[in-house]
């Protein structure tokens, strides 16, 4: 088990110390309503598809293919786009980034068939790419990694709230269908699209790139902060340069895993209400965004609570795996059983589960590489990671289109939450931390 962090003196293991909680207080809120935009322009693509595959005379392989290809051009994007943060500031970049990523996806109304759906999803995936590497590499800036699941939890429970949150706002959205002339999935892009342009231009105002940066932090707290964040790093490897350490075999093995657990969280994003509609066949799409929002409020509970426990006795390994297999058990449930209500809760199971593993798992990888390796590590594991979001939207519609129906694809998605916890045994332990490593300019 990784040795225990040091504290500061005073504050028991686990608690937040003033500094932090008012860094939380600060950031999160509004990292929070960015990235719920972020991924609502993301997974709304899910809710279009209630009516924009008939439209457009859509199969499920084509719909799938078009998240796929979503993916491989963020996957493309997110190493240099991760660079281009660490060099030029997170204020500059993620607004810019915002603005880039809420045109495109609003451009997204005007898809007319399955080649130019391909296009537009490609542009959102180029613009969108470096936000959530962007924002994990800006946390270790300001969180020390003891207490770093606690705010993961806080803010990556925007992917949760983003799903059920955009499970009714979307179901009424597509109620808007024939006004002004806009088919229901078109008024969609438009409404959700355009917030993140907004939310762009307040970033330039809102967001300081380093500690001592912030107008709104006393000398005293710049200074304990400092001292917190200073603890917590690692020394560089003396007989390594920080690119062979990116192909170190701790690095290639947190890329495996996470591209097990995206897998199952793409799942859930592009997925969850066609397989929720499949089990409540003859409800309205309303209806359906309800019913879709049940699994994310659980998620949500599930990831403070769990979040706020690893925290607690600084403990990553079991906190991740236990709910990879809760996630797994889920899957096999929706798939397995023919009781809509098995069925249902199976995806709170599978929800619950994989986004609670997900916020867990980005405590751990950068504690394995020096601060020089950091920027572009995490990215790389981002990116390999969602190679599994590229490949489950493509492998998911062509069994349905195969089996027509998502036992199969749910099955799939089990399968490898069991391969990515049985893969967590050979992660590296934690490094001692280090002293030696400066804050960087």
């Amino acid at each position: 088990m990784p040795s225990r962090p040091a504290v500061t003196p005073g504050v028991e293991a686990g608690a937040q110390p003033p500094v932090i909680a008012k860094v939380s207080k600060r950031l999160l809120w509004f990292l929070f309503i960015c990235f719920v935009f972020s991924f609502l322009d993301r997974i709304n693509i899910g809710f279009a598809g209630l009516t924009m595959m008939d439209d457009l005379g859509l199969s499920s392989t084509q719909f799938g293919m078009a998240t796929t290809i979503f993916y491989l051009a963020y996957i493309a994007c997110g190493i240099p786009s991760n660079m281009a943060l660490a060099k030029l500031g997170a204020r500059r970049w993620i607004g810019s980034l915002m603005i880039a990523w809420g045109l495109a996806s609003t451009a997204t109304l005007f898809a007319h068939d399955a080649a130019s759906l391909y296009w537009l999803r490609a542009l959102v995936g180029i613009t969108e790419a470096g936000f959530l590497p962007g924002v994990l590499l800006y946390m270790t800036f300001w969180f020390p990694a003891a207490y770093r699941a606690r705010a993961n939890a806080l803010f990556m429970i925007a992917m949760p709230f983003t799903a059920g949150f955009g499970s009714i706002l979307s179901g009424a959205i597509l109620g808007l269908d024939g006004h002004w002339g806009l088919a229901g999935w078109q008024w969609l892009f438009l409404l959700e699209g355009l917030p993140s342009v907004v939310l762009g231009l307040a970033v330039y105002g809102y967001l300081d790139d380093q500690p001592r940066k912030a107008h709104w932090l006393s000398d005293d707290e710049k200074l304990q902060l400092a001292e917190l964040i200073e603890r917590d790093r690692q020394a560089p490897s003396p007989h390594a340069h920080w690119g062979r350490e990116l192909l170190s075999p701790s690095v290639i093995l947190f890329c495996l895993v996470y591209f097990c657990l995206v897998n199952t969280l793409a799942m859930i994003a592009v997925w969850t209400p066609l397989i929720v509609k499949s089990f409540s066949t003859g409800q309205s799409n309303t209806l359906i965004g309800l019913l879709s929002a049940i699994p994310q409020i659980c998620t949500i509970i599930g990831m403070i609570l769990w979040g706020r426990h690893s925290d607690l006795t600084q403990e990553r390994r079991w906190h991740l795996a236990l709910p990879m297999l809760l996630a797994a058990t889920g899957w096999c449930c929706t798939a397995l059983s023919s009781e809509p209500i098995v069925q249902l809760a199976g995806v709170c199971m599978a929800a619950t589960g994989s986004y609670t593993a997900m916020s867990i798992f980005w405590t751990l990888p950068d504690r394995s590489l020096s601060f020089q390796a950091r920027a572009v590590g995490i990215a790389v594991i981002n990116a390999v990671g969602n190679l599994g979001s590229a490949l489950n939207p493509l492998v998911v519609g062509w069994l349905k289109d195969l089996t027509h129906t998502y036992t199969a694809g749910c099955l799939y998605a089990a399968l490898l939450l069991l391969v990515a916890a049985m893969l967590l045994r050979t992660l590296p332990h934690e490094r001692q931390p280090s002293s030696r490593e400066l804050i960087p300019e």
